[in-house]
């Protein structure tokens, strides 16, 4: 009897052991080997046969796992080794060595996929795979947990991602996504981990996520999300909320009370730090570092009882610290450096320790004296801020970021354990350091601005190279490089002054814009603004390479002219290219493209390649510049920034509207530029209907070939065309809601410049989308 009790005990044990591992139906394996053919065969699905492979009993490793319950595949992971590289993202269309090849279908991938209907975990990690995620990715409505992080997935985030109410984690971090639409998020009601960092969101934060309450993870740092925050008190479940890298401006949020970790740095934050995140008490790590707050740092915040690392650097707190500030014992790191704080460190944090790190320089703190101000400048500073934006309260101005020292850490997230990355924007420290501007006379200052990752890119750093270090120039120096001025010597005059044709001394050739005088800014100020203009460095920008600032004082407003030097180019402008009048040489429709490419990669690194970012800058065809190369070099950037139409717009609008605004007229600008390169002829000056009977006539394909340039009709692809004048039709709309993104723009370019270069068979390959 015992032993006819244990025959049955194993043959229950083997029956429940066949029903969660047994051999797949052939048409599930079928799918799993189409699947391992669209990836084109990587070494890690080596082990997966054409034929008799029992996928159930493979064993599973750190890359590759299937899991299989009832007959069908419930897990499937697979991590590879091609990540989402953003440093090299402006190097051409495609990363060959790290992107599946241009025979890959997107499409037809996720039809395979979606065969796998009983999927409760897929993990496709660092794959290469690219392309605009279809909508029918929805069709796994099992689907648990979805992790698609590292590859190069472009386009919106499909909304029927809604329809997936089972999902628990959603990771789709490290790709470049983007647009505006992301309401579906509140509808997926289980959802416990969210993370969408590293793509190119943006448009205001997606409120629906409030009304999660099951969430403990949300991740949307490194976007471009902007606008206000809402309160955060209704996720009573939140515990890792990161927001950094983004545009967003307004107070504080409210946070939940369980947060342990709050990531908010590198956005445009003002106003106090809410006196309720001093009842965080499972709080352990806070980084609120770059941002624009002002009043006292919070003691209480010091006192938390599980806080590890506080980092408030690179604000504008003011005040000093109470003499018996309490720490926490838990406390290892504080940064409180390049505020505006005064008095004496307190003891907790002044005293020397082998586990607790301080950072506190570039305040106006009586120790360490070397590595602070003097106490005048945290009050100056702030007065002369009040007197130049004509409101009390602010201490918010561009001439704050220039010449300035910044530290901030960002500390890697342990909760995103399913999180495979092989690349990451954000866990180290990044040092700027204050450097205070030693100049007496006007014209004695230094342009030794400090060369950084947060200021300038180490791509661009090497294109400045080239170009001499930037220095300030005599009035006798100028009038010598252009024979007094002279008339003969003037290459033009538009809003921003005339612009002289010159020779140094060293025989350079030079443009020098001499801009009208301005009233706005004091001496002081008006040359850190310079100095900030003269360090931007890109490929496609026309280099300065020095100024002059003639008349006036150190601290008053008397500027008599300021004078911009430029590098010169003898090539003309791109207007004169686009048509056969005779002064230089017409360009095709690819060299047309080639153009308009490098100047939106120049258009967007001004606005989001430094900080503060520089927008209105008045994008013409007359100002793209070409040099002997045929490169596209766009001049007369940036000088909102000191001429006298900057500052604020008035009135009680905010400050972030004003910014979104003038970013607005940069894109409606350059679709009147995509429209000149089309017509051939000067929009600009044309009135408003002709706009319209322009887009008219470019969308009717009879009225093409009437309304398009000659040469662009003979050089042109139909599909090429298409794609420019759908995004020229975009960038030109009366809502400026509806315009694109640069990213967008710059992405559309480049389509269209691949889709023309791909010969007439091979015109339905789909394109990645990889920025510069």
């Amino acid at each position: 009897m015992g032993n006819c009790s244990l025959v049955l005990l194993l043959c229950l044990t083997w029956s429940l052991f066949n029903l969660g591992t047994s051999q797949l139906p052939s048409f599930q394996a079928q799918v799993l080997l189409q699947l391992k053919r669209h990836l084109e065969h990587p070494k890690q699905l080596e082990m997966w046969y054409d034929h008799g492979t029992d996928f159930c009993s493979l064993l599973p490793s750190a890359r590759v796992n299937i899991t299989c319950q009832f007959n069908s595949v419930t897990e499937l992971t697979i991590m590879g080794d091609k990540p989402s590289n953003k440093v090299s993202t402006f190097e051409g269309f495609a990363i060959p060595n790290k992107t599946l090849s241009e025979n890959f279908s997107i499409d037809s991938f996720v039809t395979t996929l979606s065969r796998l209907s009983s999927l409760r975990v897929l993990s496709l990690v660092s794959l290469g795979i690219w392309g605009p995620l279809p909508d029918k990715i929805h069709r796994l409505t099992s689907l648990e947990y979805l992790d698609l992080s590292s590859n190069f997935l472009f386009g919106a985030i499909p909304p029927k991602f809604s329809t997936m109410v089972k999902l628990q984690s959603l990771i789709l971090e490290n790709n470049f996504f983007n647009g505006r639409e992301t309401s579906w998020i509140g509808s997926l009601s289980s959802l416990s981990t969210l993370s969408l960092k590293n793509n190119q969101l943006n448009g205001p934060f997606p409120s629906s996520t409030c009304s999660i309450t099951t969430l403990t993870v949300l991740v949307l740092s490194g976007n471009g999300i902007s606008g206000k925050l809402p309160d955060f008190s209704s996720l009573i479940n939140l515990q890792v909320l990161d927001l950094s890298e983004n545009k967003l401006d307004s107070n504080l949020p409210k946070l939940p009370k369980r947060l342990v970790m709050a990531f908010l740095s590198n956005n445009s934050f003002s106003g106090e730090i809410p006196s309720q995140y001093s009842g965080l008490n499972q709080l352990q790590h806070i980084d609120l570092s770059f941002n624009k707050l002002s009043g006292a740092a919070p003691a209480d915040l010091f006192s938390l009882s599980k806080i590890s690392s506080l980092n408030l650097a690179s604000n504008m707190l003011t005040g000093s610290l109470p003499h018996n500030l309490s720490c926490s014992s838990n406390l290892e790191f504080i940064d409180i450096s390049n505020n505006r704080l005064t008095g004496g460190l307190p003891s907790c944090l002044g005293e020397k320790s082998d586990t607790r790190t301080v950072k506190f320089n570039g305040n106006c703190l009586s120790v360490d004296r070397h590595s602070q101000h003097a106490e005048s400048y945290c009050i100056e500073d702030i007065d002369v801020e009040r007197r130049e934006s004509g409101e009390e309260g602010i201490g918010i101005l561009i001439g704050i970021t220039v010449g300035v020292a910044v530290v901030f850490v960002l500390l890697v997230l342990g909760f995103l354990t399913a999180c495979r990355r092989c690349c990451s924007r954000g866990t180290s420290e990044q040092h700027l350091l204050h450097k205070a501007v030693q100049d007496s006379s006007t014209t004695g200052f230094s342009c030794e601005l400090p060369n950084n990752e947060r200021f300038i890119s180490e791509a661009s750093k090497l294109e400045s190279q080239c170009l001499p270090a930037c220095r300030s120039f005599t009035m006798e120096e100028l009038k010598e490089a252009t024979n007094n001025f002279n008339n003969s010597a003037v290459l033009g005059e538009g809003s921003y002054g005339k612009l002289y044709h010159g020779r140094l001394e060293n025989g350079m050739p030079v443009a020098i814009r001499c801009l009208p005088s301005s009233k706005r800014y004091s001496i002081r100020n008006l040359r850190l603004r310079l100095d900030m203009l003269a360090k931007i460095r890109h490929p496609n920008l026309v280099g300065v390479i020095g100024h002059c600032i003639d008349g006036g004082r150190q601290d008053d407003y008397s500027v008599n002219q300021v004078f911009l030097v430029y590098e010169y180019l003898p090539n003309g402008n791109l207007r004169s290219h686009l048509s056969d009048n005779g002064s230089g040489v017409t360009l095709n429709w690819s060299e047309r493209l080639g153009v308009l490419i490098g100047v939106a990669k120049a258009v967007l690194f001004l606005h989001t390649g430094v900080i503060p970012g520089f927008f209105n800058n008045r994008l013409k065809t007359n100002n793209i510049l070409l040099n002997e190369r045929g490169t596209a070099k766009l001049s007369d950037y940036g000088l909102s920034i000191i001429s006298e139409q900057s500052g604020s717009s008035g009135g009680n609008e905010d400050l972030k509207s004003w910014q979104m605004q003038r970013l607005d007229d940069d894109v409606y600008s350059f679709g009147l530029i995509l429209l000149e390169s089309l017509v051939g002829s000067s929009i600009v000056a044309k009135k408003e209907g002709f706009l319209q009977e322009a887009l008219v006539s470019l969308n009717n394909q009879d009225g093409r070939g009437k309304a398009i340039s000659p040469i662009v009709m003979a050089t042109s692809s139909q599909e090429s065309l298409s794609i420019i004048i759908s995004i020229t039709c975009k960038c030109i709309s009366f809502e400026s809601w509806s315009r694109p993104s640069f990213e967008d723009i710059l992405w559309n370019l480049q389509q269209a410049a691949q889709v023309q270069a791909i010969p007439d068979g091979q015109k339905n390959l789909a394109t990645t989308r990889n920025f510069k």
